[in-house]
């Protein structure tokens, strides 16, 4: 395979030759969470505030599975009870 140069790896994971230039991608400045990672991300910390939840003090899983249900009921009740 000759004429093809020395080939290197590109800076987004791309095969280029080298001396090929490589377009930018514009990127935004600053912190901008996912929307649906940051849900997840949140709900985890409240559900981490539960005592019970925050190690896993279970040996069965379906007792931790429980606790997690009920970790969840507790927020939901009080956010219910909130907003009447």
């Amino acid at each position: 395979m000759r004429g093809l140069g020395r080939v290197r790896k590109g800076v987004r994971g791309v095969w280029v030759r080298e001396g090929a230039e490589v377009p930018e991608i514009p990127r935004e400045r600053g912190f901008k969470p996912l929307p649906k990672r940051w849900v997840v991300e949140r709900t985890f910390a409240w559900l981490g505030r539960n005592r019970r939840l925050a190690k896993d003090y279970e040996e069965n899983p379906r007792v931790s599975e429980a606790w997690v249900y009920l970790g969840m009921l507790r927020l939901l009740v009080k956010r219910l009870a909130r907003a009447a």
